[in-house]
Parts: C-alpha cells; structure tokens; sequence
C-alpha cells in the first residue's frame, strides 16, 4: 500500500480485509469505523465520503495478485540460470493466477477496471497505480532480456501488457457453461510465452 497517512492506510487496510468476507455493497461505515476503532470525523478529514474510501480500497486490491505475481517473477528470474528455468517459472506463476480457485480475484478486478469506467477520480488513482503495474513488469521483462532469456526484438513493456491482460481475461471462460480444460489452458500459454517470447524458442 502507497503510504498515506498512518489514520488513511488503516481505513484502507480495513476495507481490503473487510472484502474478503463481506459483498462490497454489504459493507457500511459504521461496520469500518467499528473495525478499526477510527472515528467518523478522521474518515470524512481523509476522504471526501465514504465512497471515496472504498474507491482507494478498490483499487489497493486490484493491484495486490499483480504484486504477488511481481514478486514471483523477480524471485524466478533472480533464481534462474536458463531460459529453460525462467520459463518453467512463468508456467508457475500462470497455473496460480489462472486456476479456477481464483476467479473471484479475476472478476474483482475486471469489476473494477469497469467502475473506473464512469469514477474520474478512481480512474486516476488506477492509471497511476497501474502505470507503477506495467512500469515493474517492463522492468523484469527488459532484465530477462538483458540475460539472454527473451527475445531482444520484443518491446518489454508491450510484453508486460499483455501478461497482465491475459490474466484478467481469463473471465470470458469463467462465465461460460462450458469451459476450456485448465490444463489444455496452461500448456497453451505455456507455448504461446516459450513461442513468442523466447530467445531461442524450441
């Protein structure tokens, strides 16, 4: 989380852990102040209503599994000694965020991306947050590039686009009746990285 105030992370921070158990519409003020012993006045001192606190949380939770997953990535790449292993890593790092446990992250961040839509001011505080996204993923794509495990001819930054995009995509098979079998899913992006994105694709 960006660090605001100590009072405006905690209400925040309240909210993000609230929607793990609660329906964003079933969740009201008193329920947060009561959570987190802040007083009504420091709220409407931090935000300019309540929707505005629920918009910073919103878009605090949409960046969090695009963290975890920075995280992963620089952790793998770190590890790595080949393009093999790096690739072998991303396979991980597609198998949690694109298995079936977790579209309700997937979902909540496509419902937020489309709240964005009609919210100016949440619309800014997400392009900035996900400037910070895309700017982290560019960064680790240009250092597997730097060692020789991805393609040169490859702009990092449109690589770090499309990894986040596809993610969030994977909400077009989560709604239908008939879904694509997970593991036919992830051999296909397996390839399709490998493919397209390796130095010396095999």
């Amino acid at each position: 989380m960006a660090r605001n105030h100590p009072t405006k992370d905690s209400l925040i921070a309240t909210v993000v852990t609230m929607l793990d158990e609660k329906a964003l519409e079933d969740i009201r003020s008193e329920d947060v102040l009561e959570v987190s012993g802040i007083s009504k006045g420091s709220l409407y001192h931090h935000f300019e209503d309540f929707s505005d606190l629920i918009n910073a949380a919103l878009v605090f939770r949409f960046s969090l599994g695009v963290d975890v997953n920075i995280r992963l990535i620089s952790t793998t790449l770190a590890k790595a000694s080949t393009e093999e292993e790096l690739f072998y890593g991303l396979s991980l790092v597609n198998r949690a965020t694109q298995e079936p446990q977790v579209r309700n992250i997937r979902f909540e961040r496509a419902r937020v991306l489309a709240l964005s839509e009609t919210n100016a001011k949440m619309a800014k505080e997400l392009a900035a947050e996900q400037d910070r996204l895309t700017d982290a993923v560019t960064d680790l794509v240009q250092e597997a590039i730097n060692k020789g495990f991805v393609d040169p001819n490859i702009d990092p930054a449109s690589v770090a686009v499309f990894l986040q995009a596809y993610t969030i995509g994977k909400v077009v098979d989560d709604i239908a009746d008939d879904k694509i079998e997970i593991e036919k899913y992830l051999k296909f992006l397996d390839h399709i990285l490998r493919k397209s994105l390796g130095a010396n694709p095999t």
